[in-house]
């Protein structure tokens, strides 16, 4: 029996959205944890006395930490196990919470921040792939949309706890409910996280067949498990990032990271920005926060409507149509500001819009590569568009001061979120030379 044929065409069993509901819940830890400085911003300011430059980089720490985490520990995973080192990755973040409880500066703050980011990092390189390879080539777009849409469970529900904890027992309570909630998420994954199939095939560790075996009896599929020839490599190391821009990948990475960059610059853009922006544009305070929450309420349902679309069309293509669309609506957003209803409900939009184009390439990225550098591909990705995160609030309040209107703002980011269309247009997924059956899954995981 062929494995991984199996899982691709076979129908969803229960274990496999068990094994979606628990990387759900890891990136709704996500959630919380990139925003656990937000929620804390103003009871650290005023402890630690900090300007408003100080707490910009303490917002931007975590940022930093995530990119590096996913460059770094992604080609681990490639390596050593997507598994072991997604338990690493939660043990990282863990203790960078708990350690954020103990700062007594900006400095240490700062630093334990970057730590949880490195952890975080870890997590979603591996945590997206381990997600798309236990689903089926249907299903597979809907199941990386609903673990999408736990970031935004995540941090609509730490938002809300932050607002209990923090009158009750101050802001260092918000990390420590975050490193006890990592710790049954440790749990979890110990206890009925599988190793990547893909990993085991193309990297072969002992008793590889055992494992592939035991996992097929959890699946439910019936029949002895045959290695069968690994699928055919680059011939550089597996996990190499030397190998992202091979011949072979150069092409595809180069265009699926000016993808992430800009749909992860719009995304944080919006998110970062829009409240105050709202106000320069002519609203009160208290509507500049209303157009916020409305970004953030459309965006669990944008990811689910992406995933639900790729159940009838084209993955890649409508990640595409979603990142046009994102760009009309960011424009017809910014420019309806004197209607309040209308801006408002465009803002659902909006953020429905840009959260299922984050679906979309955590759907796409892990079938561009190879198995055995899937991680490293999804990893260096999800890096670079941690970049185009932490650039985009420097890149606005710079254009902001030297005398942009918010409207000028919204239409350059807008143009700036299209060139993800146009790079997508070129993409392709990756296929397993001398396997049809591979061929053909492989196609239809990215194309839906």
């Amino acid at each position: 029996m062929d494995i991984r044929h199996q899982i691709d065409a076979s129908r969803m069993s229960s274990y496999q959205w068990l094994i979606i509901a628990v990387t759900t819940f890891l990136n709704a830890l996500d959630g919380y944890d990139v925003l656990a400085m937000a929620f804390t911003a103003t009871s650290v300011t005023k402890e630690f006395g900090l300007s408003g430059a100080q707490l910009g980089w303490l917002l931007s720490s975590g940022l930093i930490g995530m990119a590096v985490g996913s460059l770094v520990l992604g080609p681990f995973a490639d390596r050593y196990g997507r598994r072991r080192i997604l338990i690493v990755a939660l043990a990282i973040n863990a203790l960078g919470l708990f350690l954020s409880t103990t700062a007594n500066s900006a400095f240490e703050l700062g630093l334990w921040r970057v730590v949880t980011g490195l952890g975080v990092g870890g997590i979603l390189a591996s945590a997206t792939v381990i997600t798309s390879e236990y689903a089926s080539v249907r299903r597979r777009g809907m199941a990386i949309s609903i673990f999408t849409a736990g970031y935004g469970v995540g941090a609509t529900l730490g938002g809300m706890g932050a607002t209990q904890l923090i009158p009750a027992f101050g802001w260092r309570s918000v990390f420590l409910t975050g490193g006890l909630l990592t710790l049954v998420a440790i749990a979890l994954v110990v206890a009925l996280m599988p190793e990547s199939v893909d990993y085991l095939r193309a990297r072969r560790p002992h008793n590889a067949v055992g494992q592939l075996q035991r996992i097929a009896r959890r699946l439910r599929l019936e029949g002895d498990v045959e290695l069968g020839p690994a699928p055919v490599s680059t011939g550089k190391q597996q996990g190499s990032v030397a190998t992202l821009l091979s011949p072979r990948y150069r092409t595809a990475s180069i265009l699926l990271w000016i993808s992430f960059f800009v749909i992860m610059f719009g995304f944080y853009f919006a998110n970062s920005w829009t409240p105050r922006l709202l106000v320069e544009s002519g609203m009160t305070e208290q509507q500049g926060i209303i157009g916020g929450l409305m970004l953030t309420m459309g965006g669990t349902f944008g990811s689910l409507l992406y995933g639900a679309l790729t159940t009838r069309w084209d993955a890649r293509l409508t990640l595409m149509a979603f990142t046009v669309l994102s760009a009309v609506t960011l424009v017809l957003f910014i420019t309806t500001t004197s209607l309040p209803l209308l801006a408002f409900s465009s803002g659902v939009i909006v953020g429905m819009l840009v959260n299922g184009c984050i679906a979309g390439l955590y759907t796409v990225a892990p079938m561009t590569y190879e198995p055995g550098i899937r991680t490293t591909g999804v990893g260096w990705g999800i890096g670079v568009g941690r970049a185009g995160a932490i650039l985009a609030p420097i890149a606005v309040g710079a254009l902001l001061d030297s005398g942009w209107n918010p409207t000028q703002l919204y239409i350059g980011v807008a143009l700036v979120v299209l060139l993800a269309a146009v790079a997508l247009l070129r993409l392709r997924p990756y296929k397993e030379i001398g396997s049809p059956a591979s061929h053909d899954s492989a196609s239809t995981a990215t194309t839906g």
